[in-house]
C-alpha cells in the first residue's frame, strides 16, 4: 500500500493544504462544544453572567460584602485593590464597562458605584473564590423568604459544605440581583451575551464547513490524480510487456487492475486523509477536553464507548477480511467469462450453445453475488450497531450527568459539552474503523497494482545499444535458434538455421504447430531467442533498441487487426503524417480499393471496434496495406493471405512483387500456391528445418514438402505452379 502511496508526491502541496485545513476544521470542531456549554451555563442559566465577580457593585452592597469577609490573608484590600469608585479618576476602559452595562447617559462622576478593573484571568478566578460566599449571603440576608437568623443560619452551613463550583453558580444568581440595583438591564446583559456567543458559534461553524468543503474537493482531486497516474503506470507497463507478461496476466485481469482496483484505491484516498489527521485530532482533543473542562468521573463512558466500538468493528473484519481478496477474483473470473464470450458469440451461435454459455456466465456471476452479498450484509450490519451503540452512549451520559446535575457537581451544559464531545471521540474512531474496513479491500488492490507495475518485462533493451550495419540492411540471419516457451516441458524450435536476403522473398512452410508462428514471432521480439543468435542487418537484435528493430519491420500477423477509426487511420497507423498518395498506393498493392471505392466515404469511412464492421478479408487487406504503407526494409506476413480468395491473392502478391524488389520479404503460408514463386522456402517440421530451397528443389529432395504441396495441388498443377 504505502508503494502506492508514494505516487502522492505529485501531489504533495495539495496534501500538505488538506493537512492544515484538517488541524483547522479539528480545532473548530471541538471549539462548538464550549460555546454550547457557555450558552447554556452562562447565557441561560447564568443571565450572561460570566463568573462570581461582579463587574459593578454599588457601595453599599460592597461594604457588606466586606463585612461578611474574614479578613484573612488582607482579603478585603484585595478585593477593593481590584476595583474603582466610580468617583475617582476612572480609566477608559472603566469608563466603557459603566456605559456596556448603565448606559452613555449615566453619569460616571457618581461615587456610589464600584467598577472593576481590568484584571487577568488567574485574577478573576481568585477573586471568584473569595467572593463567592458573601454574595450569596448577602442575597440570603436581603430575602425577606430567609430573613429569620435561625433560615438564614441554616442556609450559610449549608453554603459552607457546598463546592466551589456550585458556590460560584449560586452567587452569579446574587449578583444578577445586584446588578439590577444599579440599573443593569439584565435581560439585555443576557440576550446579548447569547447573541455574541451564538454569532460566535455560527463563525466557527462557518470556517468548519469552508475547511469540510475545499477537504473534500481537493481530497477528491487528489485521488483522482491518483487514479490517473496509477491508470497511467499500469497501462504503460502492460505495453511494454511481452508475450510472456501478457500470459501471465489475463486480459480480463489487467482490465480489472486498471479499472476496477485504482477505483478501490481513489475511494480509500478520498477518506484517508480525513482519518489519518482529522480522527486523531479530534480523538485525542477531544478526551483532553473532557478531562479538562468537564468532571472526569465520567471520563469512563468514553472507554466503554470505544471499546464497544473496536469490538463491534474487530468482529467485523475479521469475519469479512478474507472475502475481500476472493471478491478482487471473482470480478476476475466474471470479466474473463463475459469477455470469452462476447468475443466468441459467432461460434456460440454457430453451435447452439447459448444456455451453455449462460449457465455458465450465471456460475461467475452467482459466486460474485454470493460473496459480495455476504461482504455487503456485513458492511451494512456495521452502521446500525454503532448507531445503537453511540444512542445507549448519549442516555448512559444523560442518566449519569443527570444524577451529577442533581447532586450540584456540574451543570446543564458541562453535561451537553460532554455528550459532544463523546460523539466526536465516538466517530473519530468509527471513522478509523471505517477506514481499517476499506483499507484490506485497498490493500489487496494496491497489491495487485504494483503486481503489473513492478513485473519487469523479459524483453528489455541493454544500457548502451547498438545501430544497425547499413551494409548488411535487410539481412535477417537466423543462427541455431532454438526457443522454448515460459514453462514449457520442450523446446519448440531447434538449431533453426536460414538467412533472408533483401530483394528476396523467404518462405516459411509446415504442418500445423512446426513452429511456423513462432519464428516470425521472434524477429520483432515479441519473444527472445533461448538459444543461438538472430541477426537483423548484422547486429543481434537483442543489441539494438527495440524502436530502432521494430521500425524497420512491417508485420502483417496471422489474425488481422484493426483499431477503431477510419480506413485511413489504420492504413495510417504507422505515420499519420503520411501523404494520402502513399496511403492509396498501399491500398492498391493490397488489392483493398475495390471495397474501399464502394464505401461512401473512401477512406473517412468508420471502421468499428476490432474491425467488426467489415469482412475477414478485407480486414486482411488492410491490414496488408498498413505494413506496405509504412514501407519498411523487412515485411513478414504471418499467414497474412488465408483469408483471400485465389485471383485477389495472385493479383497482391504481383504487385506486392513490384513493390518489395529490394526489400526483404518473409512470408509463413499454408497455401503452397502462395508461395510457389519464392526464392527460398523454409520447411519446419516439429521445430526443426528439414529442408531449404526452391519450389522445384524442394518437391524433388524434400518428401515433406512435397507431401504438403500434393495435399493441395495435382502433380499438374504444381508443375505449372499452380498456374501462376
Amino acid at each position: 500500500m504505502l508503494k502506492v502511496l508514494r505516487n502522492l508526491k505529485k501531489s504533495f502541496w495539495s496534501v500538505v493544504v488538506i493537512v492544515i485545513l484538517l488541524c483547522i476544521q479539528a480545532t473548530t470542531d471541538l471549539a462548538l462544544p464550549d460555546y454550547t456549554s457557555k450558552i447554556v451555563n452562562i447565557g441561560i442559566q447564568a443571565g450572561g453572567i460570566e463568573n462570581a465577580v461582579p463587574e459593578l457593585i454599588a457601595k453599599e452592597d460592597m461594604d457588606t460584602l466586606l463585612m461578611l469577609i474574614e479578613n484573612e490573608n488582607n482579603q478585603q484590600e484585595d478585593i477593593l485593590n481590584h476595583y474603582t469608585l466610580a468617583g475617582n479618576q476612572l480609566s477608559k476602559q472603566e469608563k466603557n464597562k459603566i456605559h456596556k452595562y448603565l448606559g452613555k447617559d449615566f453619569q460616571v462622576e457618581s461615587d456610589k458605584i464600584y467598577v472593576l478593573k481590568e484584571i487577568s484571568k488567574d485574577e478573576t478566578e481568585k477573586l471568584s473564590k473569595i467572593m463567592a460566599t458573601p454574595l450569596i449571603e448577602i442575597a440570603i440576608l436581603q430575602n425577606e423568604e430567609t430573613a429569620s437568623q435561625t433560615k438564614q443560619q441554616m442556609l450559610v452551613n449549608k453554603i459552607n459544605n457546598m463546592q466551589d463550583s456550585m458556590k460560584e453558580q449560586a452567587a452569579v444568581g446574587a449578583i444578577k440581583e445586584l446588578y439590577k440595583k444599579v440599573g443593569v438591564d439584565t435581560n439585555k446583559l443576557q440576550n446579548n451575551y447569547i447573541l455574541l456567543a451564538g454569532l460566535q458559534m455560527l463563525a466557527v461553524a462557518s470556517i468548519t464547513m469552508v475547511c469540510a468543503i475545499s477537504i473534500m474537493l481537493l481530497s477528491s482531486r487528489v485521488a483522482a490524480k491518483l487514479g490517473r497516474t496509477l491508470r497511467d503506470k499500469v497501462f504503460k507497463k502492460v505495453i511494454s510487456f511481452s508475450n510472456k507478461e501478457l500470459t501471465q496476466f489475463s486480459t480480463a485481469s489487467l482490465i480489472t487492475r486498471s479499472t476496477n482496483d485504482i477505483q478501490q484505491i481513489q475511494q480509500l484516498i478520498t477518506m484517508l486523509f480525513r482519518v489519518v489527521v482529522y480522527a486523531p485530532i479530534i480523538g485525542i482533543g477531544g478526551f483532553i477536553k473532557v478531562l479538562t473542562n468537564s468532571d472526569s468521573q465520567m471520563a469512563w463512558i468514553i472507554g466503554v464507548a470505544i471499546l464497544a466500538v473496536l469490538f463491534v468493528v474487530g468482529t467485523l473484519f475479521i469475519s469479512v477480511m478474507p472475502s475481500f481478496k476472493k471478491l478482487q477474483e471473482l470480478v476476475d473470473k466474471i470479466n474473463q467469462v463475459a469477455r470469452e464470450i462476447l468475443t466468441g458469440l459467432p461460434v456460440i451461435r454457430a453451435f447452439h450453445k447459448e444456455k451453455k454459455e449462460e449457465g455458465r456466465f450465471d456460475v461467475a456471476n452467482y459466486n460474485l453475488m454470493k460473496t459480495d452479498r455476504f461482504v455487503s450484509r456485513a458492511m451494512s450490519m456495521m452502521m446500525p450497531l454503532l448507531m445503537l451503540i453511540m444512542n445507549s452512549i448519549m442516555i448512559l451520559i444523560v442518566w449519569v450527568g443527570g444524577h451529577s446535575v442533581d447532586q450540584g457537581m456540574i451543570q446543564v451544559g458541562d453535561m451537553m459539552a460532554f455528550i459532544q464531545y463523546t460523539m466526536q471521540i465516538v466517530m473519530a474512531f468509527l471513522m478509523i474503523s471505517m477506514i481499517s474496513i476499506m483499507l484490506p479491500r485497498a490493500a489487496v488492490s494496491a497489491r495487485r497494482i504494483n503486481k503489473v507495475i513492478e513485473t519487469e518485462p523479459v524483453i528489455c533493451e541493454l544500457p548502451e545499444v547498438k545501430k544497425f550495419d547499413n551494409s548488411k540492411k535487410g539481412l535477417v540471419e537466423f543462427r541455431n535458434v532454438s526457443f522454448r516457451y515460459p514453462d514449457a516441458d520442450k523446446e519448440v524450435l531447434e538449431d533453426v538455421n536460414f538467412t533472408a536476403k533483401p530483394g528476396e522473398t523467404t518462405a516459411i512452410i509446415g504442418s500445423t504447430g512446426s513452429g511456423k508462428s513462432t519464428v516470425v514471432n521472434l524477429i520483432p521480439r515479441f519473444y527472445d531467442v533461448t538459444g543461438g543468435e538472430l541477426l537483423i542487418d548484422g547486429v543481434n537484435v537483442k543489441e539494438v533498441s527495440l524502436k530502432a528493430l521494430r521500425d524497420i519491420i512491417g508485420l502483417v500477423p496471422q489474425k488481422g487487426v484493426l483499431f477503431s477509426g477510419t480506413i485511413e487511420s489504420n492504413i495510417k497507423y504507422a505515420n499519420s503524417y503520411m501523404k494520402d498518395e502513399q496511403m492509396i498506393e498501399a491500398a492498391k498493392i493490397a488489392q483493398a480499393t475495390e471495397f474501399i471505392e464502394e464505401k461512401e466515404k473512401k477512406y473517412q469511412e468508420p471502421i468499428a471496434q476490432g474491425g467488426s464492421n467489415v469482412s475477414g478479408g478485407q480486414k486482411q487487406r488492410l491490414s496488408i496495406a498498413r505494413a506496405i504503407a509504412k514501407d519498411p526494409e523487412i515485411f513478414v506476413f504471418d499467414d497474412s493471405f488465408s483469408a483471400l480468395d485465389f485471383k485477389t491473392d495472385s493479383k497482391l502478391r504481383e504487385a506486392l512483387a513490384n513493390k518489395t524488389k529490394d526489400k526483404t520479404v518473409i512470408i509463413v503460408a499454408q497455401r503452397i500456391s502462395t508461395i510457389l514463386n519464392a526464392e527460398k522456402i523454409v520447411v519446419l517440421e516439429e521445430g526443426k528445418v528439414v529442408g531449404i530451397g526452391t519450389h522445384e528443389e524442394l518437391m524433388k529432395q524434400n518428401e515433406t514438402y512435397r507431401q504438403i504441396a500434393l495435399s493441395q495441388l495435382s502433380e499438374e498443377e504444381l508443375n505449372g505452379k499452380g498456374g501462376n
